[in-house]
């Protein structure tokens, strides 16, 4: 479990976030949504400690994120930040290896079962191919599922991903998410396709104006009355099939068929 209470970040004197608290439960997806600007990748940040000097406090599995060693939050917490590693030398196999890292000691080299992990979390990505691939070669979309396996081998016990379906077609966008759903893990992922977010998600956080506009369930924040004020654009919400579908159209036009009705 993850748990934020009050954290807040700002950059000089403007406030990104400011007083948000949350919690990433055992076994769920949590989804972190909100316009461009709201914060969420400032708060998934600060989830996993790449962002320090905040206000607040994050607590994994009953420790304070800071007072975790850098080997030990490793095998916590896992991440899939934005693509960086295009100008890497790397091949995708060795690439892969390196989530292996907070499972060996400081000299010990990857063994044969490290590389049988490897090889697994390629294959479960739909990269299995890729394996003897410079990473500086791949596209966008096979970038952004090395880095998927990577996070898979390190076998963490959480696991947080910024945006996970940037660069991919809409294909790998369902297989990569249902994968994460999968795996049984505490899961916190940033998404902008909200229905993307009603199909994988458990939970959602719903960010706003630097804080939290709404949070719960996928049911209880996908409301339209919660997400038009919060995107400024019309929303109408179907239910098919035990599913959520969103769409999606101008506030003018949301006003004036409320009116009609």
């Amino acid at each position: 479990m993850i748990t934020a209470t009050g954290v807040s970040w700002r950059y000089g004197a403007n406030p990104v976030i400011d007083g948000v608290s949350v919690t990433a439960r055992p076994g769920r997806v949590l989804g972190l949504i909100g316009p461009n600007g709201s914060g969420k990748t400032t708060l998934l940040r600060l989830l996993y400690g790449a962002l320090r000097g905040g206000t607040g406090q994050v607590v994994v599995d009953g420790d304070e994120l800071p007072t975790l060693a850098a080997r030990e939050a490793a095998r916590r917490l896992a991440v899939v930040v934005q693509d960086t590693s295009g100008d890497t030398a790397l091949t995708v196999a060795e690439l892969v290896l390196l989530g292996r890292g907070p499972h060996l000691s400081t000299f010990q080299r990857t063994g044969r079962t490290d590389h049988e992990i490897a090889a697994r979390c390629l294959a479960r990505v739909g990269a299995a191919q890729l394996g003897a691939r410079a990473v500086a070669g791949l596209s966008g979309g096979e970038r952004q599922r090395v880095l998927i396996a990577r996070a898979l081998a390190q076998q963490a016990t959480h696991l947080l991903l910024d945006e996970p379906t940037n660069h991919l077609d809409i294909r790998y966008q369902h297989e990569i998410l249902q994968l994460v759903r999968d795996l049984g893990t505490c899961s916190i992922v940033v998404l902008h396709d909200l229905n993307l977010a009603a199909r994988y998600c458990d939970d959602l956080v719903l960010l706003g104006a630097g804080g939290v506009a709404a949070a719960g369930t996928v049911d209880e924040v996908l409301d339209p009355a919660v997400l038009e004020p919060v995107y400024g654009i019309g929303v109408r919400r179907l239910d098919l099939e035990g599913a959520i579908h969103l769409l999606f159209h101008p506030i003018e036009q949301a006003v004036r068929e409320r009116s009609v009705a």
